[in-house]
């Protein structure tokens, strides 16, 4: 069987470890029943169990007290970039929950994968998006996790900005404070609740407003060298931007493309070490076939 998921991007300026987006960037890995684990077509270090994709298809086994059986795995077209901020890890966890899912016939409903995906992965931002498709708001509690999806204005459109370096997410999280204030936490939920508005009605002068961010952009930011050029072409151009995850990718938003194409010759020209790509949502998801 052939797994195709897509990559995604969460937080979304002050979507801080809820929201996520995926995007037609995929990873295609197919899963064939063997007598033993066999990885192929990624790096050597990457082909024994510790590899995502295999620890999630035993977690699913191992969930229905089941024995984990051999398996061929067989990383094929992988488009998603590895440690940038653009949900890599939490393709490969879906990837191999789902796939000893179906090949296991463990009958386990999506919901049931994302809470066990999750439980490995540490949070659902970017697992909801890869597993449903489209603009999803995530949490759990308790071992529950709930999602649901928000409609995305067909107008909005996005660059994403790709660094040719790496950011921990490690060293990305330990960059956050502990505690915030009051008033923080009120300007992070009512951005927040507005770019759920925005992004839905593709309003660009409350979607500017709307990505501010108190919570992990200002301690993220200066981890990215060149992020405070990226983000001022962005507004500049009248579009909005912020990290993708932790990073190092940003994003930039636009309600049309001619904002978003001055802002591609002015970064190219600036950094041309670095990609810059103009991704689309997906709104399916993880697919099987």
């Amino acid at each position: 069987m052939l797994v195709t998921v897509p990559g995604s991007s969460s937080n979304f300026g002050p979507g801080f470890d809820c929201l996520g987006l995926a995007w037609k960037l995929y990873d295609r890995i197919s899963f064939e029943a063997a007598d033993r684990l066999i990885i192929t077509g990624c790096e050597e270090r990457f082909r024994g169990p510790e590899n995502l994709a295999y620890r999630s298809f035993a977690a699913a086994f191992s969930e229905k007290g089941l024995p984990v059986p051999g398996v061929r795995i067989d990383f094929g077209e992988c488009s998603i970039p590895v440690s940038r901020g653009l949900g890599s890890s939490a393709a490969l966890i879906a990837a191999g929950a789902v796939a000893a899912n179906v090949l296991g016939s463990l009958g386990m409903p999506r919901e049931e994968l994302l809470a066990l995906c999750t439980r490995m992965e540490g949070h659902p931002d970017n697992l909801a998006p890869a597993l449903f498709g489209g603009f999803t708001a995530s949490t759990c509690e308790n071992g529950k996790v709930v999602t649901v999806r928000f409609p995305l204005h067909p107008s909005l459109c996005f660059l994403a900005v790709i660094p040719d370096f790496e950011l921990s997410t490690a060293l990305a999280r330990q960059a956050l404070p502990e505690t915030v204030s009051r008033g923080d936490a009120v300007f992070q939920l009512s951005r927040t609740a507005l770019l759920l508005r925005a992004f839905e009605e593709g309003d660009m002068e409350l979607l500017r407003f709307a990505m501010q961010d108190r919570l992990h952009q200002p301690f993220r930011l200066p981890l990215i060298p060149g992020a405070g050029e990226v983000f001022a072409e962005a507004g500049k151009a009248g579009a909005a931007a912020c990290i993708s995850g932790a990073g190092s990718t940003m994003l930039i938003v636009s309600d049309g493309r001619e904002r978003l194409d001055t802002v591609r010759r002015a970064l190219t020209a600036r950094f041309p070490r670095w990609k810059i790509l103009s991704p689309e949502a997906d709104t399916e998801g993880l697919r099987i076939t």
